[in-house]
């Protein structure tokens, strides 16, 4: 590919774009590699979109030279890109899904690197467009940004393939949001009709499709009605790509059956069960536990749904609670917590060791013991299970955010056993629980994120709970080792927005 003369310079050097321009310092930087070392590539999708794409809003699809495509991806390697694989293998064989974290920016961004062009339905992608030499060899530079797009008539050419393969009511994604996207490709459809000379779209297309063809999709583009309605067309572009497929019809509608029902399957677990099931896109190398500890008031809560947010439309994220508070509880807790507020006026103090109420320093009482054994049996049992499951979903490829962490390090200790109140209790259940969290010793995080607040804020963000307890507790977090995991503490007396951004950068490091 002929280089642009604006980028015949030293290599070194880093093209400057004016202030309000919106493209990411990340995706800056990796299109002036492209440029500088010559890899031949080109934005292929509507080149309307490639403002905002750029800008973070939205994927970035690259259809790069397969003589480049090594070359390509070390460029991204380099820059700090990640290679995140796509379960039940709904990426195609020519399609690479890179994550890159632009901290300037506080973004991920998605790129796909398309040695081929793979056009069809969201979930399946069965028809190979043959035609990528000659589109990268037509590409041309945006007139403003730094970023080789299509020609517009190679684009409105792809627009009207794409629309006739893609625009499916069987394909469960695209049918959700049928009105959006039929409205994009008509948007996309009349701009470039009333910016192309017809004859010269006319010639375009007869070149890549055939005479009869190629007025037949050049007459669609200048039409009123629709990609959707025009079923002739529709027709006739299956014909012609047809021994471009992947799969035959049968087999193509069995695959979108099967990931139909993964999808469908995911987005449940996704929003509602939170099983150890991988459905979307695991990290590469394997999953990670990321623990967030601090004391209550610390904002462990906030940055964990904030974390989440984040990461959850690119990579699969799983939330694990570890505590007893507002989280949400397994079916084996909850009764018990329903119980919490009825048995609490029967409790006016609580004894040495609990964090929230009027505590006193006299021994518990028989009512006070006998419900501590039930509850701490059940506590138990619950964080032995949410343990085996976040190890296994780590396992899977899945990145797993806790709040809170079992620990048994510091005797009496938030999340440690709770037994330890008592002066007496059976030894049996002493031991049962005391393997719980030995158990939690041997399986501990792959991350730890110490979230370190002073008393005075941890007081007034939690007036219920004891002073005491608040000091002891925030003097022994820095002691807790978590059995050598890699452990970072962050000052959450910042402003929000810099804790949750240094807890990105360390999380983005780990995956």
């Amino acid at each position: 590919m002929m280089r642009n003369a604006a980028f015949q310079r030293d290599p070194d050097t880093i093209v400057r774009l004016p202030k309000d321009n919106r493209i990411l310092p990340l995706l800056l930087t990796v299109l002036d590699d492209f440029h500088c070392q010559a890899v031949s590539y080109c934005y292929w999708k509507s080149s309307k979109r490639i403002e905002e794409v750029l800008a973070g809003d939205g994927d970035l699809d690259l259809l790069i030279a397969r003589h480049d495509q090594h070359r390509a991806q070390a460029i991204l390697l380099g820059r700090g890109f990640k290679l995140f694989p796509s379960v039940a293998m709904r990426d195609h064989p020519a399609i690479l899904s890179y994550l890159g974290y632009d901290e300037p920016s506080d973004r991920l961004i998605h790129l796909h690197l398309h040695f081929r062009l793979i056009v069809g339905e969201r979930l399946h992608k069965n028809y190979r467009i043959p035609w990528e030499n000659d589109v990268l060899a037509r590409a041309i530079l945006h007139p403003t940004l730094q970023v080789r797009m299509l020609d517009p008539t190679s684009e409105a050419v792809l627009l009207g393939v794409r629309s006739c393969l893609e625009l499916r009511r069987l394909d469960p994604v695209t049918f959700r949001g049928w009105r959006t996207t039929l409205a994009r490709f008509a948007l996309d459809r009349r701009r470039l009709a009333e910016t192309l000379d017809q004859a010269q779209l006319t010639s375009r297309a007869s070149e890549l499709l055939g005479d009869d063809l190629g007025a037949m999709l050049a007459g669609a583009i200048y039409s009123e009605g629709s990609f959707e309605e025009n079923h002739r067309l529709q027709s006739a572009i299956r014909s012609h790509f047809a021994p471009y497929r992947a799969y035959n019809t049968l087999e193509a509608r069995l695959r979108s059956a099967v990931r139909a029902i993964h999808w469908a399957a995911g987005g449940l677990n996704k929003f509602y069960l939170h099983l150890p099931r991988p459905w979307s896109r695991r990290a590469p190398g394997g999953g990670c536990v990321v623990a967030l500890i601090g004391i209550d008031g610390s904002g462990k809560s906030t940055v964990s749904a904030t974390i989440r947010t984040w990461l959850s439309p690119e990579i699969d994220v799983i939330p694990v609670y570890f505590g007893t508070g507002g989280g949400r509880p397994s079916l084996l807790l909850r009764p018990l917590k329903l119980m919490v507020p009825l048995l609490t006026p029967l409790l006016r103090t609580k004894p040495r060791g609990s964090s929230h109420g009027k505590v006193s320093k006299a021994s518990p009482g028989l009512l006070y013991s006998l419900l501590l054994m039930v509850w701490a049996a059940a506590v138990a049992r619950e964080k032995r299970t949410k343990l085996l499951a976040a190890r296994r979903a780590a396992s899977r490829g899945l990145v797993v955010v806790t709040d809170r962490y079992p620990q048994n390090e510091i005797r009496g200790f938030n999340d440690g056993p709770l037994l330890t109140r008592l002066a007496w209790a059976p030894s049996w259940l002493r031991r049962w629980e005391a393997r719980v969290y030995a158990l939690a010793q041997r399986l501990p995080p792959d991350l730890v994120i110490k979230l370190i607040v002073r008393p005075e804020t941890a007081a007034r963000r939690e007036p219920e709970m004891d002073r005491t307890v608040i000091e002891k507790r925030i003097e022994a977090i820095p002691r807790l080792a978590f059995s050598g995991a890699r452990i970072v503490s962050i000052n959450a007396e910042q402003p929000l927005a810099d804790v949750v951004r240094a807890v990105k950068q360390e999380i983005w490091r780990m995956v």
